[in-house]
C-alpha cells in the first residue's frame, strides 16, 4: 500500500475517509485547516503496520513537525460520534520521545481490542472498530481543560461550561481531579466551583478565551460539543479534540401540572427512575394508582386521590393540599376510623411509635401479611398456569386484575412500610439526646441498631425490577447476575455490631429506667417495620414477571397480526391503541406513529428531570425536605460538594462507576462509589461490591438506603443530578451520615 495511505500528515486528515483515519483525527484536521489552533501532527494509519520499516517513517514524519515530545492517541473510526463517545476507552500517552513513538503506536493499536471497549462496542450496535493512530507535537501546558457548549446538567445550549485544572488535563478527564469549573453566559462570567485561593487555573479573560473557541467549534458542526483545550506556558490557546455531546438533555421546560409542590421522588416515583414509556403511562400506572385506592378504601374507609402527572413522560406526585372539602368528605365518609387510621398512620407514628403501632399499625400489618399478600400470591400464581394459552382479551383482564392488585400492596407498602422512616427520626432524636457519648455518630449513629436484622433479603430475587416500568427486564432474566459473594460474612458483621450497639447503649441507660424502657420500645417498634418495610419492597413486583409475559403476548399478537413492525412496539402505544388494534385490521400509517413516539420517549429518558416543581403549600411544606434537613443535623455544606439525603450512615472514598442500566453491570468493580439515577432491588447485587451508593433520586426511604445499611456501606441519594456531575474514575468521598459526595 502506498506510504500516503500509512503516514499522513493531519492536515490532509479531514478530507480523508474516516475509516482510515479515525474520528479523532478527521475532526483535528478539518479544524486545522479551518485556522483553529490545532497542535501540528500526524496520523499513522493501520495500513503502516503492514509496510516494512514504518517506524523509521514514523519518527522521521515526527521530526518534521519541529518538536522532541509527543502526544500519541488513538482515533477510531466509531470514536467521537454523536451517540457513542468511547470517551476514556482506548490508550493515549504523553510526553512521549521520538525513539519511544513506535512503542507507543503499537500500544495504541492493541488497545482496540481491549474487554472493556468491546463491551461499549456492543452496546452501541456492533460499530467497526478500525482506528489509527494521532501524534502531535505535544503541548506543554500551563492549564488545561474541557469546555462543554450546553450545559450537561440542564441543557442549556446559551451557556458554555468550562473546566480547568493548572497543568495537564488528563487528570481532569479521568475524573482524577475537580478543577475549578467556569460557566459563560451571555451576561458574564459565573466561577460555580471555586478552588482554594492561590490555586486558580485560569483569569476570566482566559476563560472567555476558552468559551469562545469551543463555541466556533460547535457553530462549525451545528450541535454541542464537549471540547478538550490546553493554554500553554506562553498564554497561547489550543485546541486538543472536539467531538460532539452524547446525551446532552433537550432544552424543555418544567411547568408544575398544577397548584402545590410536585415530586419526582414520592410513592411511585421512588419505582420510576426515568421517563416511562407510554404503554405503561397509559395501562399499568393508571391501574396501580387505582388499586392503591382501592387498598386505602377498604383499610380505612375513605378514598383519598394523591394528584399524579406525566411531565415530559417522567412521573411527578403532588403533597396533598388540604382543603374543608377533602377534609369534610373524609370525616363523612371514615367517620372516626378514617381519622383514627390516617393520624397514627402520618402524624403520630413519628412522635410515639409505639403507641401508633398498638392503636393502628400492627393490625395493618397483619392484615397484610395474613390477607393481602397470600390473595396476591395466588392470583400471580393462577396468572402464571394460564398465560402462555390466554387469548388477547383474556391477557388484558390479567394486567388488570394484577396491577390492581399490586396497587393495593403498594397501598400497604406506603402505609405500613412507609412508617419505618418516620419511626427512624424519633429513634434518631432519643440517640442524639440522650446517647451521643454511646454510638459512633449522634447524627447516623442510630442506624447501627437498625442493620444486620434477620428477614431482610439481600441477596436479590427473580422477580426484583430496575424500574416499575414493565418496559425493563426483571431479574431473572438480566444475564450474567452479578455474584453476592460475601455477604453473609459482611451480615454476620453487622449482626455483632449491632448487639454490641445495643448493649451499649442499655448500660449507658441502665441507671434511668424510664429512658431505658422507651429505648427498648423505640428499638423493637423500630427493627420489626424496618424488616417489614423491606418484605413490602421486596414482594411489591410479584407480579412483574407475568405482567411483561402479557404484555410481550400481545405485542406478538399484534405484530403477527400486521400492526406492528416488532413485538416490542407494543411499548410505544397507548392502552387505547391496543385496545383498538385487537379490534380492527392493521392501520399502515399508524406504524410511523409508534416510531415517533418511540424517539420522543428515547429522548426523554436522556431529560434532566428536576427532583420537584412547583412550591409548597403553606400550611404542609416539603415533608421529605424537613426530614432530611434533620436527619442531617448541623451539617454546614461548602462550595463544590453535592448535597443530598443522608440515606445510610458512614463514609467512604473510592472511585465513581456510573451505571445507567443492567448492560454496565458487568463493568462495576471492587471498592468502587456506585453512581446511578436510582437503585432498585435489581440492583442489589452490586452493592456486595459497592464502597457507597450515590443516586440521584430516591429518598430516606428508597431502595438504595434500605440495602446499603444491610451491606453496611455509606449511601447518599435524592442529589438531583449525580450522573451528571461527576465522571467515571473520579475520586469521591461519599458521607452518608451526613448526605454529601465530596470530589476530591
Amino acid at each position: 500500500m502506498a506510504a500516503f495511505h500509512a503516514v499522513l500528515d493531519l492536515a490532509d486528515a479531514g478530507a480523508a475517509a474516516r475509516d482510515l483515519v479515525g474520528g479523532k483525527a478527521q475532526v483535528l484536521g478539518e479544524l486545522a485547516t479551518e485556522g483553529l489552533p490545532v497542535p501540528r501532527g500526524i496520523v499513522v494509519t493501520a495500513a503502516a503496520l503492514d509496510v516494512d520499516g514504518w517506524e523509521t517513517s514514523v519518527a522521521e514524519a515526527a521530526r518534521r513537525l519541529g518538536a522532541t515530545r509527543f502526544a500519541v492517541r488513538s482515533s477510531a473510526a466509531a470514536e467521537d460520534l454523536s451517540d457513542a463517545s468511547y470517551a476514556g476507552l482506548y490508550e493515549s500517552y504523553l510526553d512521549v520521545p521520538v525513539d519511544g513513538l513506535a512503542d507507543a503506536v503499537r500500544r495504541c493499536f492493541a488497545a482496540a481490542t481491549a474487554g472493556r471497549v468491546s463491551a461499549y462496542h456492543r452496546r452501541h450496535g456492533g460499530r467497526a472498530s478500525a482506528m489509527a493512530v494521532l501524534v502531535q507535537m505535544m503541548v506543554e501546558p500551563a492549564a488545561a481543560g474541557v469546555a462543554f457548549t450546553a450545559h450537561p446538567i440542564t441543557g442549556n445550549r446559551d451557556q458554555t461550561v468550562v473546566t480547568a485544572v493548572r497543568g495537564l488535563g488528563d487528570a481532569l478527564v479521568s475524573g482524577e481531579a475537580v478543577g475549578e469549573e467556569w460557566t459563560i453566559v451571555a451576561d458574564g462570567t459565573t466561577m460555580t466551583r471555586p478552588v482554594r485561593r492561590g490555586e486558580a487555573a485560569l483569569t476570566a479573560e482566559q476563560a472567555h478565551a476558552v468559551a469562545d473557541l469551543a463555541r466556533q467549534v460547535a457553530d462549525r458542526y451545528a450541535r454541542p460539543q464537549d471540547v478538550e483545550w490546553a493554554i500553554d506556558r506562553s498564554g497561547r490557546l489550543w485546541l486538543l479534540q472536539a467531538r460532539p455531546m452524547t446525551a446532552v438533555p433537550e432544552t424543555v421546560s418544567w411547568v408544575p401540572p398544577g397548584p402545590g409542590l410536585w415530586m419526582r421522588n414520592f410513592r411511585l416515583g421512588e419505582w420510576l427512575p426515568e421517563a416511562v414509556t407510554p404503554l405503561f403511562g397509559t395501562w399499568l400506572l393508571p391501574v396501580l394508582e387505582d388499586g392503591f385506592l382501592d387498598g386505602m378504601q377498604a383499610s380505612v374507609g375513605v378514598r383519598v386521590p394523591f394528584r399524579y402527572a406525566l411531565v415530559h413522560g417522567w412521573y411527578y406526585n403532588a403533597t396533598p393540599v388540604p382543603s374543608p372539602k377533602l377534609l369534610a368528605g373524609v370525616l363523612w365518609q371514615g367517620r372516626g376510623h378514617a381519622v383514627k387510621v390516617l393520624y397514627n398512620a402520618l402524624v403520630r407514628v413519628g412522635r410515639n411509635p409505639a403507641a401508633a403501632d398498638r392503636a393502628v399499625l400492627s393490625g395493618l400489618g397483619r392484615h397484610w401479611r395474613d390477607v393481602q399478600l397470600p390473595a396476591y400470591r395466588r392470583l400471580v400464581a393462577d396468572a402464571e398456569a394460564e398465560v402462555a394459552t390466554a387469548s388477547p382479551d383474556r391477557l388484558a383482564g390479567l394486567i388488570d386484575v394484577l396491577g390492581r392488585e399490586a396497587g393495593i400492596h403498594f397501598w400497604y407498602l406506603a402505609i405500613v412500610g412507609g412508617s419505618a422512616w418516620k419511626m427512624e427520626a424519633c429513634l434518631t432524636r432519643f440517640a442524639r439526646r440522650h446517647l451521643a457519648d454511646v454510638l459512633p455518630d449522634a447524627r447516623g449513629g442510630a442506624q447501627v441498631l437498625l442493620r444486620g436484622l434477620s428477614g431482610i433479603e439481600v441477596t436479590g430475587v427473580g422477580h426484583a425490577v430496575q424500574s416499575a416500568d414493565w418496559y425493563h427486564p426483571t431479574a431473572a432474566e438480566l444475564p450474567g447476575a452479578a455474584t453476592t459473594a460475601g455477604t453473609s460474612h459482611r451480615h454476620a458483621q453487622l449482626v455483632e455490631q449491632r448487639a454490641a450497639a445495643e448493649q451499649a447503649c442499655r448500660a449507658a441507660l441502665s441507671h434511668r429506667p424510664r429512658l431505658l424502657a422507651e429505648y427498648e420500645q423505640l428499638l423493637l417498634v423500630n427493627q420489626r417495620y424496618a424488616i417489614i418495610r423491606e418484605e413490602q419492597a421486596r414482594d411489591f413486583t410479584l407480579a412483574w414477571p407475568v405482567l411483561r409475559t402479557c404484555v410481550r403476548r400481545l405485542g406478538e399478537h399484534l405484530a403477527s397480526a400486521g400492526h406492528f413492525r416488532q413485538p416490542g412496539d407494543v411499548f410505544s402505544c397507548t392502552r387505547d391503541e391496543v385496545e383498538a388494534r385487537l379490534a380492527t385490521d392493521p392501520e399502515p400509517a399508524g406504524l410511523s406513529a409508534v416510531e415517533e413516539r418511540r424517539q420522543q420517549w428515547h429522548r426523554q429518558r436522556g431529560l434532566a428531570a428536576p427532583l420537584t416543581l412547583g412550591s409548597p403549600a403553606r400550611l404542609i411544606g416539603d415533608v421529605i425536605d424537613r426530614s432530611v434537613q434533620r436527619a442531617r443535623g448541623s451539617h454546614e455544606v461548602v462550595a463544590g460538594v453535592i448535597e443530598g439525603h443522608p440515606a445510610s450512615a458512614g463514609r467512604a472514598t473510592g472511585p465513581v462507576r456510573i451505571v445507567n442500566s443492567p448492560d454496565d453491570f458487568d463493568t462495576f468493580r471492587e471498592g468502587e462509589v456506585l453512581v446511578a439515577r436510582a437503585t432498585l432491588p435489581a440492583w442489589t447485587p452490586l452493592f456486595a461490591r459497592a464502597a457507597a451508593v450515590v443516586t440521584d433520586g430516591g429518598t430516606l426511604a428508597a431502595h438504595a438506603s434500605l440495602i446499603a445499611r444491610e451491606y453496611g456501606i455509606p449511601a447518599v441519594c435524592g442529589t438531583g443530578g449525580a450522573t451528571t456531575r461527576l465522571r467515571n474514575g473520579q475520586s469521591v468521598t461519599v458521607d452518608g451520615t451526613a448526605g454529601t459526595v465530596t470530589p476530591q
